[in-house]
């Protein structure tokens, strides 16, 4: 097979793993390797990555402006949708594998590349989401996935590669764990993380302050939504990505958005990870609150009940599957009055709301009051508690 294999192009991040496989790919293959990376918010990370990729022997290397794209159409739908896998995963990696694949089989495309390589290990998620994509989006490309075919054991064997091969890493023994970062979060994987109870040293967090560390004064701010999605911050107009940098650098320095937390992997593996995500965790909770007040109670729940399992088909990576297609479409139908703005107070890892209106708000100051009210008779509460009471009534023992 490996002669019918003259071009390569590969997700190439400059990290320990795919500075190896580059290398590992030309040897094996002896094809021409085309390296990509995605730029979606990794920020100083992409540095010297051209000359680096070319180091290890890229014929070619695309850096791929993709952080708009990310936001706009990736993260806000995620948003829109209160996808959060497990009650506590604002999917932070996930959302930005099926972006990063696209764009990937079209560079491929436009090379006329006859396969794609990923990173991704044969235990993880990642591998899923990538082959998904390339599955769903250009079937006819081989996959190449190192981590299930080559003969190393583990990133210790990467590293002792890297050195006898000359390849350039910032990974050593005494700091193997995993990271990725994007304009969503930053995770933190592998090495002594594996032990679950082992809590993370404080110089690992890049982006957030520790709660001991964090702001003394309380900041307020006020985000205001049209149809879901954010598009000011104490009334400035900003871009989604902008809306994006400038939470997460608010949010960074109140120690907010900071999780540790052990997953089910896809493929069935308990996983531990530990994430920073200061600018979603704020966005999320401010457009949950808005929904309360702009979308109609059993629409509301219904949109709730179908959040688990779209948060689901993200986290698997089926962002292109017909299902999830299909739900999104149902979600943005419930999100056309979910304009106005939020009040929000962030102290010490919390975002607490403190105010919100609408001019589509539902909610009534006059029902809600315990005050006499002309349109709710709380004598018409007895029928209905009798006629709701009914299903339940002498179904359990009666108490004598």
């Amino acid at each position: 097979m490996n002669d019918q294999i003259k071009k390569i192009v590969l997700a190439y991040s400059g990290g320990l793993d795919t500075s190896v496989i580059l290398h590992w790919l030309k040897a094996t293959y002896k094809a021409e390797i085309v390296a990509y990376c995605a730029d979606i918010g990794q920020e100083e990370e992409l540095n010297g990555l051209d000359q680096k990729a070319k180091s290890s022997g890229a014929s070619r290397v695309y850096i791929v402006d993709l952080v708009e794209e990310f936001a706009e159409q990736y993260i806000f739908p995620a948003i829109r949708g209160s996808a959060i896998y497990e009650m506590r995963y604002l999917l932070g990696t996930s959302i930005a594998r099926p972006l990063i694949a696209k764009k990937q089989a079209e560079i491929a495309i436009e090379e006329g590349a006859d396969a794609v390589s990923h990173g991704a290990t044969g235990k993880g998620n990642d591998q899923v989401r990538f082959e998904l994509t390339f599955m769903a989006l250009a079937p006819h490309l081989k996959i190449i996935a190192p981590w299930r075919t080559w003969t190393f054991s583990g990133r210790n064997d990467l590293i002792q590669y890297a050195k006898e091969n000359n390849i350039p890493v910032t990974a050593s023994a005494e700091k193997p764990y995993s990271m990725d970062r994007n304009l969503l979060h930053i995770s933190y994987e592998g090495g002594v993380l594996e032990d679950p109870f082992f809590e993370p040293h404080e110089n690992m967090f890049i982006w957030t302050k520790s709660l001991e560390d964090a702001d003394d004064k309380a900041e307020y701010i006020e985000i205001e939504f049209e149809h879901g999605n954010a598009i000011r911050i104490n009334g400035e107009n900003l871009t989604p990505a902008g809306i994006l940098r400038k939470l997460n650098k608010i949010g960074s320095k109140h120690g907010i958005g900071r999780i540790d937390i052990v997953e089910n992997r896809l493929v069935g593996i308990k996983s531990r990870g530990v994430y920073e995500t200061p600018g979603g965790t704020i966005l999320h909770i401010a457009h949950r609150d808005l929904e309360s007040i702009t979308i109609e109670k059993n629409l509301q729940h219904l949109k709730d009940s179908l959040s688990m399992h779209y948060a689901k088909l993200i986290y698997n990576g089926q962002w292109f599957h017909p299902e999830r297609i299909a739900l999104q479409k149902l979600i943005d139908n419930t999100q056309e009055t979910v304009n106005g703005k939020v009040r929000l107070k962030l102290y010490k890892g919390n975002t607490i709301v403190v105010g919100r209106s609408s001019e589509n708000s539902l909610y009534s100051s006059h029902l809600a009051s315990f005050e006499g009210s002309q349109n709710y008779n709380q004598f018409d509460a007895e029928g209905f508690i009798k006629i709701f009471g009914l299903t339940g009534k002498g179904a359990y023992p009666i108490i004598k």
